[in-house]
Parts: C-alpha cells; structure tokens; sequence
C-alpha cells in the first residue's frame, strides 16, 4: 500500500488529503482508492482480485467499512464492485455514487456473484435490497455537490455500457483527481467513444495496455469471420471465453454484421448462407443483454441507426440461449460445427469450464480469447501453453492437453491501448499536474510511462514499488 500526497507544490494542498490504494496498484484487478479529504472517506471502486492478484483486506483498511461516506463506482465488471456485498456486510451505510446504467446493471452482476460464493437466496435478497437502497445513479457531465466543499462530476469512459471516469474536486486549498476507471478503445460496438476528460491535479490513469496497440475493428472482425469459417470447414467447434458483461454483448453484435453486412458476405460467403448456430451458454450474459437492450439509449449511432431500421443488433436468426444446465449438459455433447459464447473470461469458473474439459484436445476446435488473461488463470496458461508441443493446462484440477487451436485477438479488448491512452491524455485542455499509473502489470506501466515523459507529463509510481 501506498499513501500519496501529490500536489502543485503546495504544502497546504499537500496536508488536505490522503489517496491509499487498497487494491489494483500494481495489478490489473481488484481496484479499489480510498480518498480522504475534509474528514470525509471516500472508496473509488471496491473489486475482487483475480488470478494472482491480490488485494488489502478489509481488516486492515485505514479506516472500517462503517466509517466510509461514499463508494463511487467506475463500472460493475466483479473486480471493480465485486466486494461491495462485503463492505455492506460489515456496516457501509453511506452512499453508492455510479452512473444511471452502473445502476441498472449491479443488481444482476452482483446476484450472480454472490451465487457462486454460496450465499443463501436470502441472504442474496437483503444484500441486493440494500444496495438498491444506498445506490444513486448520475448523469454524464453535470457537475454534483457532495459536501464540505466537495464536488464531482462523471465523464462516458466508452469501456462497457455504464462506465465512467471521476473527477472529485474541492476548495480551500483548491484540488482536483481525476479517477479514470477503465478506458475503452475507440469505434467499440454499441458504445460511444470516451468523453474529453477535464483537467486535474492528479490523473490517476489505468495502463492495462500500456504496452501494446491493438488491431482496429475490421483487422479484428476480419480474423473473427477467419475462425468462424474454418470451424464450418473441418466441422469444430469455436469457444470464445468472454465476460458476461460487455464483451458477450460486442461479439453477439459483430457476429450479426458478418452475417448480414454485404461486405462482410462478400467475403466469407459461407458465414451468411449456412445456418451456423452461435450459441450463449451464459444465464448472467443473457440477463445482461437483455438489460443491454433495454438501455439503448446509450448505445452509440451506429447500433441506435440499426435499431431504428428494425435490425436488431444484440439478436439474429441462428443466435440461441442455453439456460437450464440440462440444456448445458445437452450442449457439450452436440456436434460442430458451433460458435459458443461462455464464461468467465478468464476461464476460472462458469459453463466454459465444462466446454474446455471436453474441447481442448480436439484439434478441430478453435479457442478465441478476446479479453485480457490475467496470470495465474487457466486463460493465461492456454494463452502460453498452447503453441507448445504437448502443451497442457489443468482445467478444474483435470490435465488436459491443448490440441484446439487457440487464438488471441486483442482488438476486442474492452481497454483502450497504449495510443488509446496517450491521446486520451493529450485531450485535456491542460496537462495534469502528476499522473500515477495503476491497474497495469509492471511492464505496461513502465512502457506507458516513459512514453508519456516523453511528452513531458510527470508520472509518478508507476515501478514495482511505488515508494
């Protein structure tokens, strides 16, 4: 943990508040700030760690979950909100401060979660009442008063529907943060690109791919319609391990314009005049589209055009739903070719799991990740064993040997890019005072920041250790 009390040289602006991250400094999950300021506590994002990663215990926070004033929230993927059930339990009766469509989508993120903890429907029913209770939702780009001189005011981040950037500021010393969250890449099925963001005293800037550029969108859905052909080809089956939130949206939407696009057609015929079936086997995803579609006033002109035709774009012939697991079970047994969208993304748990078991050693398979793999996830372990000869991976404590050809396509990536970043940044109307990079590994906050000094923006923390 580090306490930082960065300023404009200050010393008054130095002593007026203290920023700790309890999570997600120098990892890519479990993000989670704890800003004081004018005797008031404010906790940005609460998420769970994955894979490796870890996060501060809430017995060792600075202060106790009963003493936090506000929780805001940048989005409701699990390592953002995925401990907000936890902090609630142990005595949080402040506010809730998120976006109008974060407030929308908690519920069922957080229900599914706290299911697969093994939470009583009960216990499940006076959590979600509670935070239904203590959760407001905001507009984009309207500044709100807290108190004692605090105010805020949300920005469109363009990572998942709902998602935001923060900019928490006050007087007497006047100071700004600006809270990136999660930063989504430009030209992203369904959603707006990011707003412009403000300037601040502090940025404190997420570097997940920090280090690397991605394919833009017709690089990446031409290699998607690569794959989907080849399994109607040699009769396989494609796995795509994909959040339920976002990414499960985004792939439904591509896939329809391959199949319907006349540009799209004209180049993989096949994917337009044979029945090939894709199917969710997710009921959190399938409960999230729906709530997707019931949003779509927020979806970006492209989708919202679509819409106005009556092309629904998150539905098309051919596209099916498996909710019983007696449907799971009938679906692992039935034969390519198919594409199948499960989770989790990272292949820590869900209905992929059982897809892999049967899967990974047919080499007529496809695996396409399309999101980042954190280490110490079975993801992260396809991704590296999988070009190896007799490469291997423990699957639910099963070994199983990789023989389905795996695939990584980073242009579906939920996360802005290096360049993504860097103009993000360089939109500000002024160049921030510092900017501290986290919810990045070491490689890709150093590589982002020395990019960024090189354009004479100060970086602070962004090593192994930020002391």
């Amino acid at each position: 943990m580090m306490q930082e009390m960065k300023s404009t040289d200050a010393k008054s602006v130095e002593a007026s508040y203290s920023l700790k991250h309890l999570g997600g400094e120098q990892t890519v999950t479990g993000s989670c700030r704890l800003l004081q300021v004018k005797g008031i506590n404010i906790l940005v994002d609460c998420g769970i760690a994955q894979g490796d990663d870890t996060v501060i215990p809430t017995e060792k926070w600075p202060v106790s979950a009963g003493q936090i004033d506000y929780i805001f929230l940048t989005h409701t993927h699990l390592d953002h909100v995925g401990r907000l059930p936890e902090i609630i339990a142990k005595g949080f009766c402040g506010e809730v401060i998120c976006s109008h469509a974060t407030k929308a989508l908690l519920a069922p993120m957080l229900k599914d979660a706290m299911s697969i903890k093994g939470m009583s429907p009960e216990e499940n029913a006076r959590t979600l009442d509670r935070i239904e209770e203590l959760s407001w939702g905001f507009e984009y780009g309207t500044e709100f008063n807290l108190r004692r001189g605090i105010g805020f005011r949300l920005g469109w981040a363009g990572h998942i529907l709902g998602s935001c950037f923060i900019r928490i500021h006050w007087d007497d010393p006047p100071f700004s943060i600006l809270f990136s969250g999660d930063l989504g890449s430009r030209h992203t099925p369904l959603l707006p690109d990011p707003d412009q963001p403000q300037h601040s005293d502090l940025l404190v800037l997420e570097s997940t791919y920090g280090d690397r550029l991605h394919k833009d969108r017709s690089q990446r859905m031409e290699g998607l319609g690569d794959v989907l052909s080849r399994a109607i080809a040699d009769n396989g089956k494609v796995f795509i391990p994909a959040f339920s939130l976002g990414r499960t949206q985004e792939l439904i939407y591509e896939i329809d314009r391959l199949r319907s696009e006349p540009k799209w057609q004209k180049r993989f015929p096949h994917l337009a005049d044979r029945n090939l079936p894709v199917v969710v086997d997710s009921p959190l995803g399938l409960k999230i589209t729906e709530v997707y579609t019931s949003l779509h006033q927020y979806w970006d002109a492209e989708a919202k055009q679509l819409a106005s035709k009556g092309d629904q774009p998150l539905n098309f012939p051919g596209l099916y739903s498996v909710k019983p697991h007696k449907d799971h079970r009938r679906l692992l047994e039935m034969d390519g070719p198919c594409v199948i969208i499960a989770g989790s993304g990272m292949c820590t748990g869900g209905r992929i799991i059982g897809h892999l078991l049967d899967g990974l050693q047919d080499s007529r398979n496809d695996i396409i990740f399309v999101g980042y793999q954190a280490h110490g996830t079975p993801g992260r372990d396809i991704v590296k064993y999988g070009d190896r000869a007799n490469g291997y991976v423990f699957i639910d404590g099963q070994k199983r040997y990789i023989k389905a050809k795996i695939h990584v396509m980073g242009g579906y990536s939920a996360h802005a890019d290096q360049q993504g970043l860097i103009e993000w940044v360089q939109s500000m109307p002024k160049k921030p005072g510092n900017i501290k990079l986290v919810h990045g590994e070491i490689s890709a906050r150093k590589t982002l920041a020395d990019k960024l000094a090189k354009l004479e923006y100060n970086c602070v923390g962004h090593g192994p250790s930020s002391n």
